[in-house]
C-alpha cells in the first residue's frame, strides 16, 4: 500500500490559445473598420471662366472694398463705411438703372465688409452681382 501523499499538480490555464484568438480578432476588426476623417471640411470652391461675359451698352457699377473695410463706388471714396452711406452712393450713381455691379474686395478685408456691400446692393434691387478675382498666374 502506498501511503505517501500524492503530488498534486497545479492547475494551469493555457494562455497561448487565448492570445492567438485575441490577435485574430484584433486583426479582423482593424481590417474591417472604416475610419471617418471628421476633422476635414469639404468645401466646393467657386470657379471662374476665362471667357468674358458679354456686357450691355453700359459699364457696371464698381464697389471697391479696401483692406480696412472702407468703400469706394466707381473710384469715389465714401466719407464713412456705414451701409447707409453706401446705399446713398449707389442710388446716386445708378439712378433708376439696376444693371450689374462688380465688387472688388481686397483679399485682406473682412468677410463682413463684403457681405454688407452685397446686402446693400441686393436690397436696392441689383440682381447681378459679380466679384472680381485674379487668376493665379497674375496674382502678385
Amino acid at each position: 500500500m502506498n501511503l505517501r501523499p500524492r503530488r498534486q499538480e497545479d492547475p494551469e490555464i493555457n494562455l497561448i490559445n487565448m492570445i492567438d484568438v485575441l490577435l485574430v480578432l484584433l486583426i479582423f476588426f482593424m481590417v474591417s473598420t472604416t475610419f471617418n476623417q471628421e476633422g476635414r471640411v469639404k468645401v466646393q470652391l467657386p470657379q471662374s471662366s476665362d471667357t468674358p461675359i458679354p456686357r450691355g451698352s453700359h459699364e457696371p457699377l464698381v464697389i471697391t472694398v479696401t483692406a480696412e473695410g472702407a468703400y469706394r463706388v466707381n473710384e469715389r471714396t465714401l466719407i464713412n463705411s456705414s451701409p447707409d452711406t453706401l446705399r446713398a452712393a449707389l442710388v446716386k450713381e445708378a439712378g433708376t438703372d439696376r444693371g450689374p455691379i462688380t465688387i472688388r474686395a481686397d483679399a485682406r478685408t473682412t468677410h463682413q465688409a463684403v457681405v454688407t456691400a452685397m446686402d446693400v446692393a441686393g436690397k436696392l434691387g441689383f440682381a447681378q452681382l459679380n466679384i472680381a478675382t485674379v487668376h493665379e498666374d497674375h496674382a502678385p
